[in-house]
């Protein structure tokens, strides 16, 4: 089986404002998911958010920048790794993310195995 990393992408400026308790049903729709991914033994490492507005950017010459651009319309809110046979499965299993029903997106990216 391989690895792959699911990246939780979103755009700002489309994602709806969510009450507070919208907020709570989706908090609890993604622990079931991940809950479900990790029963059937395909949960690598369930990852965690990443925090909006912050980061650094290292280019070459060593100079550093803040990061992510404000410009930037896009952001990736968190990630999970997950083990599977190929590419379709895991995106069977992206279709399931809670994030999707708010305007989110799944990138995923097979994760190298150098050793």
């Amino acid at each position: 089986m391989k690895e792959y990393v699911m990246l939780y992408r979103s755009e700002q400026a489309s994602m709806p404002k969510l009450t507070p308790e919208q907020t709570q049903e989706i908090t609890k729709k993604w622990m079931e998911w991940i809950g479900n991914i990790n029963a059937k033994g395909k949960l690598v490492d369930r990852g965690n958010r990443l925090e909006p507005g912050t980061g650094r950017v290292v280019k070459p010459s060593n100079l550093i920048t803040n990061g992510p651009y404000a410009e930037i319309k896009e952001t990736i809110g968190g990630f999970s790794i997950v083990r599977a046979e190929s590419f379709e499965e895991v995106v069977e299993i992206a279709k399931g993310c809670p994030g999707l029903t708010v305007g989110g997106s799944v990138e995923i990216r097979e994760v190298s195995n150098l050793s």
